[in-house]
């Protein structure tokens, strides 16, 4: 798979549930304010088969009821406990090995997140894999929307034709990112989604970023 990589010149990485291992905590803080409201809870199986973009939807799919507390209220209670616990989470095995295998190929590499930019940047950062991308771009605000504009706006500053380009993420939204910017797509498995999701898209889905390396 590795070698593969060589048609491109450029890799653009998700992320929350690509490069770093978050799952476990988003369900952990989603069934405590699941439980505080007398809800029921979900587990990582649930949670792959309907996590959506933009996050509102998911959270509509859960039950929340808007008009007793607003989206932005719930997405503020989420963030708070989500950053302040983000460091007990790990990159997936094997990322500063892709990472820099990638690197070597003399590909150069960017994140495209959903994640609010600050933040994102701070946290790449502490993870020590900063030194892998020449830019890190993140959405303005908490509220997980689209990429798309980010996306599009980065692909043109690129200055490349869009099919040298690769999009690796593990959501259906990072799918409609890179057909929205013209370039091809790798989805991995172990991340938001299920497998089951990402593998009627019709694009390459491989389980966990050592099949990288092992293909």
């Amino acid at each position: 798979m590795i070698e593969r990589l060589s048609k491109y010149k450029h890799i653009i990485w998700d992320w929350n549930g690509t490069l770093i291992n978050d799952i476990w905590l988003v369900v952990e803080i989603m069934n405590k304010m699941l439980k505080k409201r007398n809800m029921p809870g979900i587990d990582l199986k649930k949670y792959g088969e309907i996590f959506d973009f933009p996050v509102i939807d998911y959270y509509a799919k859960l039950g929340f009821n808007f008009s007793k507390e607003s989206f932005e209220e719930l997405t503020v209670e989420f963030i708070s406990e989500y950053y302040t616990r983000f460091n007990e989470c790990k990159l997936f095995n094997e990322v500063e090995e892709v990472l820099k295998k990638i690197r070597d190929m003399g590909l150069s590499q960017s994140i495209l997140s959903a994640s609010k930019e600050d933040v994102l940047i701070e946290k790449i950062k502490y993870y020590g894999i900063d030194k892998y991308f020449n830019r890190i771009i993140g959405l303005e605000n908490h509220y997980a929307e689209s990429k798309v504009e980010k996306g599009k706006k980065w692909i043109a500053e690129l200055n490349l034709d869009p099919q040298d380009v690769l999009l690796i993420g593990d959501t259906t939204h990072d799918y409609i990112v890179s057909k929205h910017i013209g370039s091809d797509c790798l989805l991995i498995a172990n991340g938001h989604y299920s497998y089951e999701r990402l593998a009627k898209l019709g694009v390459d889905v491989i389980g966990t970023l050592k099949e990288m390396i092992k293909i």
